[in-house]
């Protein structure tokens, strides 16, 4: 049925949107868990960075291979290497890496929770870019981070304020690194998320294949466990989830108040980890001061993607803010590939 031209167009059911986006938040979810499991099993947390990207080239490349992406990446890495190295070292190198070190000293909810710090850098950035930050945007974040900061006061009473001094930092500059990157390479030569996705792994490879050698020199080759658990986190959170979100945005991409809902759903990386860790690792849930800290991050992540008035549904797409909830801190137009989880 044609829509006649200026009447508002209808806002799509967000049923399978909706499913897709949870799907990704539970695959994003398993980078938490399988990195706490490696290092808990004594796996070097210079593999676990290394081999998640390592493995991510073959099937990537493929995907956007059969999407008939792959000469318009290449071109693109040949005609700006210096550009793809070091953004994409900054935007992967430095999210995941210290990632995976924080891996050492907290649970895996623990490190999920506090990445949600993601938002307010990229608020931050934005804000140091000029961009006028609302005061409601502010104060979403302001209790996001006083969730955070619950959530590790209980750690820092179990473990001491040090041991979570070592989570909280390495998650912060990751934090930081992943929107600055991806800021600087959005939109270069018309990449699309998962064109960009590739190039940046493909760019990133240096700093991983010079931390894959730093680990086979001080720690051996990695097990045969740490291998598979690898291979998983590379194909369930850096290939299948990132696909699942990006067509999840993609249905509602010209509605920014359903793509809010969507981009809402990557809050259940949170509860998705603390189940995952509990099943499989036997993590204890959190004390009521955890569970009071993961609430009000939930509920700032909420508000914060799902705070568009009610016109928004009919409004032609626009610039999206400069963060949005835990694996989706758009940095980018709505729809054109916003932040994949870790």
């Amino acid at each position: 049925m044609r829509i006649r031209p200026g009447r508002p167009r209808r806002t799509p059911a967000l049923a399978t949107p909706m499913a897709l986006g949870i799907l990704a938040a539970a695959g994003f979810a398993m980078s938490f868990v399988l990195n706490r499991a490696m290092s808990l099993s004594g796996g070097s947390w210079l593999w676990t960075a290394s081999l998640r990207y390592l493995f991510m080239v073959v099937p990537m490349t493929a995907l956007v291979a059969v999407r008939g992406g792959l000469p318009a990446v290449l071109r693109s890495l040949r005609t700006r290497p210096a550009r793809w190295l070091l953004w994409s070292t900054i935007g992967f190198g430095l999210f995941y890496a210290p990632l995976a070190w924080a891996s050492q000293a907290g649970a895996g909810w623990l490190v999920a929770s506090t990445w949600q710090l993601v938002i307010v850098a990229g608020i931050a950035i934005g804000a140091l870019g000029g961009g006028r930050v609302p005061l409601r945007t502010v104060l979403v974040s302001v209790l996001i981070v006083i969730g955070v900061v619950l959530t590790q006061l209980e750690h820092a009473g179990d473990t001491g304020a040090a041991t979570a001094f070592t989570v909280v930092v390495p998650v912060l500059i990751a934090a930081v690194a992943y929107p600055l990157g991806n800021r600087m390479l959005l939109g270069t030569d018309g990449l699309d998320g998962v064109q960009r996705t590739l190039a940046m792994t493909l760019g990133s490879l240096p700093l991983w294949l010079v931390l894959a050698a730093t680990a086979g020199i001080t720690a051996g080759p990695p097990s045969g466990g740490q291998l598979v658990q690898s291979v998983i986190v590379a194909l369930a959170s850096g290939v299948l989830a990132t696909t699942l979100f990006f067509r999840a945005t993609d249905l509602v991409r010209d509605h920014p108040a359903a793509l809010g809902a969507v981009e809402a759903t990557q809050a259940a990386e949170v509860p998705f980890t603390l189940l995952g860790e509990a099943l499989l690792l036997g993590v204890a849930a959190p004390a009521p001061i955890g569970w009071l800290g993961l609430a009000l991050i939930l509920a700032g992540l909420c508000v914060h993607a799902l705070g568009h008035g009610p016109a928004d549904g009919d409004a032609a797409p626009a610039a999206a803010p400069d963060a949005s909830p835990s694996a989706t801190v758009p940095l980018a137009p709505h729809g054109s590939g916003a932040r994949p989880g870790p």
